[in-house]
């Protein structure tokens, strides 16, 4: 649109504009998950360590079972965590779910297809080499990187990470962020409600938003409506923080002091990004740090921030992968076309395709808590029940 940025122009504006941290700290493997991963992490040990077994049953050689009904001797009982003896032709051994397989076994039998008789077993199943035989290596082979450097850990990365044996790993230090709002209209929950007067959602979503990114934030709640509070707290959020994130305050009316305040203090680009919601953006550097203004209205402060800060703040903390990835859903409802690239509340219905929530109105901050994620609609383009369209699921984006 004429006079509006567009939103990949925006985004790669944003990135160049990120510059990650170098500072690392070791923590502990089990305090991990969220941080991002500075140093690659590669295997002292194979995984499995030893050839094991995935079902408890019966440890045989197949040369031993040519029929259904075989009836072996019962020589050993091996559970997790012990070693057997080789086994010896014409036996079988009693095993359980990962324990080491003794020399000479090929297969395990599951032990619902066997029948115990005092210390035989009947053997009710003809096995093929390496039935519910777990290999050495077979997951993660000794030397071979098992995380990348710029991972974001989540909790299957530390479990991986505790498999091969390692008790700490070094991270990127958490990027630390100042955030604040700005309006006299905003009020916090538990405070009486003044005439005019609205409860700043948007402080709690935003923090809880960094917060769920690994960020240290430092809270400088509601900033009065006036340039010398704005550039007072600009100040402070800069000696301390990487990234200050304000909401409300962007556009350019006579009660936006954030522009000025911010132009005075450091340096600023103001754009009017063709997305809905969330038009008016910010971006800037007060000091070292850098500073992104959002909209005030609820949901173009929470569209914004999981499409462009999100990848920011990634980018800033080290982590090598930056956009979600989406999916192709059916859509179960018509939709006119807007002249700006639309992100949609929508939510998978029972059938498997999407429904839109009534009202996407940038206000009514209830379609993020109803919706699964958000539809990426490109400019004027009407979607029809039946079309399949790309859909950015929360699990992506939060």
């Amino acid at each position: 649109m004429s006079g509006m940025l567009d939103f990949e122009d925006a985004l790669a504006r944003l990135l160049a504009g990120a510059v990650p941290v170098r500072d690392t700290e070791t923590v502990a493997t089990q305090s991990a998950a969220g941080r991002i991963l500075a140093q690659g992490l590669h295997s002292t040990i194979d995984v499995p360590p030893l050839d094991n077994t995935s079902m408890d049953g019966y440890a045989v050689r197949c040369a031993d079972v040519p029929a259904a009904g075989t009836r072996l001797v019962v020589g050993q009982r091996i559970p997790a965590g012990s070693v057997g003896r080789s086994l010896a032709p014409g036996t079988a051994a009693r095993i359980f779910t990962g324990a080491p397989l003794p020399t000479g076994v090929d297969a395990v039998v599951m032990q619902e297809l066997c029948a115990v008789d005092g210390d035989h077993v009947t053997v009710n199943h003809v096995p093929k080499v390496g039935e519910w035989i777990r290999r050495r290596g077979e997951d993660i082979a000794a030397g071979s990187e098992v995380l990348a450097a710029g991972t974001r850990l989540s909790a299957a990365h530390v479990g991986v990470a505790a498999s091969v044996g390692a008790a700490q790993l070094t991270v990127f230090r958490r990027l630390r962020v100042a955030l604040f709002s700005t309006g006299d209209e905003l009020a916090m929950p538990g405070e009486a409600l003044k005439p005019g007067g609205i409860y700043n959602s948007n402080r709690y979503t935003l923090r809880a938003l960094l917060e769920g990114l690994g960020c240290e934030v430092a809270d400088l709640g509601i900033v009065p409506d006036s340039r010398d509070a704005t550039r007072s707290a600009l100040r402070e959020a800069a000696a301390a923080n990487d990234l200050i994130l304000t909401s409300g305050g962007v556009s350019v009316g006579e009660e936006d002091h954030v522009k000025p305040a911010v132009e005075a203090e450091g340096s600023l680009d103001l754009w009017k990004i063709a997305i809905k919601p969330g038009k008016p953006l910010a971006f800037g550097r007060v000091g070292a740090a850098a500073f992104i203004g959002l909209p005030g209205n609820p949901v173009s402060s929470f569209v914004t921030f999981v499409m462009l800060v999100r990848p920011f703040i990634l980018k800033a903390q080290g982590a090598s992968k930056l956009r979600p990835r989406a999916r192709g859903l059916q859509a179960d409802f018509d939709c006119k076309g807007d002249p700006r690239r639309e992100f949609l509340r929508a939510r998978i219905n029972a059938e498997g395709g999407l429904e839109l929530f009534a009202n996407q109105s940038s206000g009514v901050l209830t379609s993020c808590t109803w919706a699964d994620g958000l539809i990426d609609n490109p400019p004027r383009h009407a979607i029809h029940s039946g079309d399949t369209v790309r859909f950015l699921p929360f699990s992506e984006l939060l």
